[in-house]
């Protein structure tokens, strides 16, 4: 089982950036997939959801009409659209695939939102 997350990187304020997350060694469609975040000397935070077998997605209040998680099942790639970024979203964020019991984390990627 692997998840592997890209895309992150510098942008200045109001900037935008594109997470993906390449799943690999289960079967994606079933899993519900999620990005968290977590800041320096924060703790790790719930960002958005995206159900398996469904259009439906939730989103953290402090992200909702920035930024926007999608999936494609044919690429087994999970993806985080992030809009009008703001110094607060700074933090390593982690693409997490879970189905029933099992549950399963990338490694991170750094997003640093900076002037």
């Amino acid at each position: 089982v692997q998840l592997v997350e890209s895309g992150g990187g510098l942008v200045q304020p109001g900037g935008s950036l594109r997470l993906s997350c390449a799943a690999s060694g289960f079967t994606f469609s079933r899993y519900h997939m999620s990005w968290y975040r977590q800041a320096p000397g924060k703790e790790r935070e719930w960002v958005a959801t995206t159900i398996s077998s469904s259009d439906s997605t939730r989103y953290a209040n402090s992200v909702k009409d920035r930024f926007t998680i999608s999936r494609d099942n044919a690429k087994n790639t999970v993806y985080l659209q992030m809009n009008s970024l703001k110094p607060e979203d700074t933090a390593v964020y982690y693409c997490k695939a879970r189905y029933v019991n099992y549950e399963y984390w990338g490694q991170g990627t750094q997003v640093t939102v900076s002037s």
